[in-house]
């Protein structure tokens, strides 16, 4: 029972990095990467759509990204997402792709990128110690149940903790690349 409780604890956690991860993707830094276009979600047809199901990317130079539509219909729909998107694109259209321009960001701009990032990391830290607080909470109750002895609930406790320092460090990893490729020049 106590190792179905830190495996279940585990997953979740390395859920939470996961989103961590796509969530620090989505935040621009001067170069082009689709990864920033992961949330845009376009009206097409009336149903709220990803981006990435009605387009392909492709990346000419580092400051330009093309986005190809399949249908070619839904070229004004996904303008209008990536305008209003807090990406802060400015497509232009030519008929056939969407180009947009990164444009090169300012030192002030890289800084609130970087606050901003801090913030969902400790989002994600603070969604971690959650799940660490339920599967602890777990196991006392398998301790009081009499499902488990107290030997092994410590040693339980013990194995919860230095999967959550680990999943911990990750994001703090996550973090510090994310930082140091924001601030880079």
């Amino acid at each position: 029972m106590i190792e179905e409780t830190l495996l279940e604890a585990g997953e979740k956690m390395d859920k939470a990095v996961e989103v961590a991860k796509e969530d620090f993707a989505s935040i621009r830094t001067g170069r082009a990467n689709p990864g920033l276009y992961n949330k845009v979600i376009v009206e097409y047809y009336g149903t709220p759509t990803p981006l990435q199901q009605l387009a392909s990317f492709a990346i000419p130079d580092a400051r330009t990204i093309l986005i190809t539509p399949f249908d070619k219909t839904s070229m004004r729909d996904i303008e209008r997402a990536l305008s209003d998107s807090e990406v802060g694109a400015n497509p232009s259209n030519d008929g056939n792709v969407i180009r947009i321009t990164i444009p090169e960001l300012t030192q002030e701009r890289r800084k609130e990128y970087v606050k901003i990032v801090k913030g969902k990391g400790e989002d994600a830290k603070v969604s971690i110690r959650s799940i660490r607080r339920k599967a602890k909470d777990a196991l006392d109750k398998l301790v009081k149940d009499g499902e488990a002895g107290e030997d092994e609930g410590a040693r339980g406790e013990k194995e919860l903790d230095a999967i959550t320092k680990a999943h911990v460090d990750g994001i703090d990893e996550l973090l510090k690349r994310k930082e140091a490729e924001l601030l880079e020049v």
